[in-house]
């Protein structure tokens, strides 16, 4: 990515880690508060399935069976000069993405446990097969973003959903600010 500046580096139960690109910092309640931006681009691998019209859906693959296709995902990548990386909260890729031809840009309704939201994605790959599945690779083109408790440098934590909701207010306006005195 061409973005520049700080970085940090969250990490997961399992052990892996994410690093970051800290986009704006705010103090509230005596506690730093980050938006982080990965520094690589998140990747998301669905699965093609037939519905029960019989036409096909892209349908979000699970962790167990990621981990099963991963190599495969990653072999179809490197024959774009994409590194596909197993990183903590999203799967990434290093590297130069092609450019976005609008007509092959999708939209799938996403939900997050709360609602359900439209995100445009780019494919990387529209079809690969793993065992007689065909799978398919995309990014999302809204930037990911987290928010992170900074206890120090070297270890943000990210927000529990509630502390999120308590402090998303705040963190909106935060950036309202900043992009109108961007724009003066």
């Amino acid at each position: 990515m061409e973005m520049e500046g700080p970085t940090v580096t969250l990490t997961d139960e399992s052990g892996r880690s994410l690093t970051c690109f800290v986009e704006l910092t705010l103090e509230l309640n005596d506690q730093e508060y980050a938006l982080l931006h990965p520094v690589d681009y998140p990747v998301e691998i669905f699965a093609w399935v037939d519905d029960e019209d019989g036409d096909q859906t892209l349908v979000g693959v699970e962790d167990e069976d990621l981990d099963r296709i991963f190599e495969t995902a990653k072999a179809v990548l490197a024959e774009q000069n994409l590194k596909l990386k197993n990183t903590a909260l999203s799967l990434t890729v290093e590297g130069e993405l092609p450019e976005i031809e609008e007509e092959e840009v999708i939209t799938l309704e996403i939900e997050d446990g709360t609602s359900i939201a439209p995100e445009d994605y780019q494919p990387l790959s529209t079809g690969f097969f793993h065992e007689d599945r065909e799978y398919a690779i995309y990014t999302p083109l809204n930037p990911m973003l987290f928010v992170a408790r900074m206890k120090d440098e070297q270890h943000p934590e990210l927000l529990s959903p509630e502390e999120f909701r308590e402090i998303q207010p705040i963190i909106e306006q935060q950036l309202e600010e900043r992009l109108f005195d961007e724009m003066e």
